[in-house]
């Protein structure tokens, strides 16, 4: 049940930052944090440097995600990274979009456990891991 209310919470906090057109990485920390774990850290590391314990096995260097702003003159590159995430971006060591696993983004089992529009729990997953990314920019 607090799962639950946490994750609400979190979707909810995201959506108004989203309206109210501010960022807002408070709201996504732990969940943003869970997506990168679950999603991302086997390539890019739990530091985010590009050396989880996969990236030995890619065909191309697995690159750090740390300095995304750095690389972006400064300006953390929000839709460029969700376009990455949500696959309308391909990445080529992903093959075909990202994330490899993609069928979890949109797993209908999440929608009907928490009453909410598959739809929805995507986009509030996928802004939770932008969010996340953007708050370890160095």
């Amino acid at each position: 049940m607090i799962n639950t209310i946490t994750q609400y919470a979190a979707v909810a906090g995201i959506a108004l930052a989203m309206v109210g057109g501010m960022a807002a990485p408070g709201f996504s920390d732990e969940a943003g944090e869970f997506e990168y774990m679950s999603a991302c850290a086997s390539c890019h590391g739990i530091d985010a440097q590009g050396t989880g314990p996969v990236s030995e096995y890619m065909s191309i260097v697995v690159p750090p995600l740390t300095g995304l702003s750095e690389a972006n003159g400064g300006v953390f590159p929000m839709q460029d990274i969700i376009a990455m995430i949500d696959g309308r971006t391909d990445v080529r060591g992903h093959g075909s979009g990202m994330p490899v696993w993609g069928a979890v983004y949109n797993d209908p089992m999440a929608a009907e456990v928490s009453g909410q529009s598959p739809g929805f729990i995507v986009r509030g997953r996928i802004l939770s891991l932008a969010y996340y990314l953007e708050s370890i920019q160095k």
